[in-house]
């Protein structure tokens, strides 16, 4: 049996999956299985636009449930990260050694992961780069744009 992936979240974000699943489960599942039989009750399948839209949605909704399904089990949930070195749950203040511009990060697992909300997953360049350090340490990034410099200036 192939060992399946690790799925890193916060427990917030295993909650919102679990519910996710669950209003799937609940009730777009029903919903769509109800449009079925509606569309069934139309007649022809062969030529019928509402049945073809009905079982399309039927298997995105099983797929998504399938995909959240794994998730969950797979999941591993991150507590109390160390603060002494850089790791996955970690907020990091870093600073951009070339031109002393600083960003504040949270690394989190890849599902969570939130460029907007400056939540990064520990797959991308600068988590895999930091990964380890402590206050005060440099590490290369190498990115699609070239190689910069980061430096870590905090960890909580």
């Amino acid at each position: 049996m192939a060992k399946t992936e690790e799925i890193y979240v916060t427990k917030q974000g295993l909650e919102d999956m679990k519910h996710e699943l669950e209003v799937l489960q609940q009730e777009k599942r029903p919903a769509v299985i109800e449009a079925l039989k509606e569309a069934r009750a139309l007649g022809d399948l062969s030529e019928n636009a509402e049945y073809d839209a009905a079982r399309s949605e039927q298997a995105e909704i099983e797929a998504k449930i399938a995909n959240l399904t794994q998730m969950i089990e797979n999941a591993v949930v991150i507590t109390n990260a160390d603060t002494d070195a850089v790791s996955i749950g970690n907020t990091v203040k870093i600073e951009y050694v070339e031109d002393g511009e600083v960003d504040t990060y949270t690394i989190v697992g890849s599902t969570e992961a939130d460029p907007f909300e400056n939540r990064i997953s520990n797959e991308s360049p600068i988590a895999q780069a930091i990964f380890g350090l402590k206050v005060g340490q440099t590490a290369k990034v190498a990115s699609p744009n070239g190689e910069y410099e980061v430096k870590v200036m905090e960890i909580s």
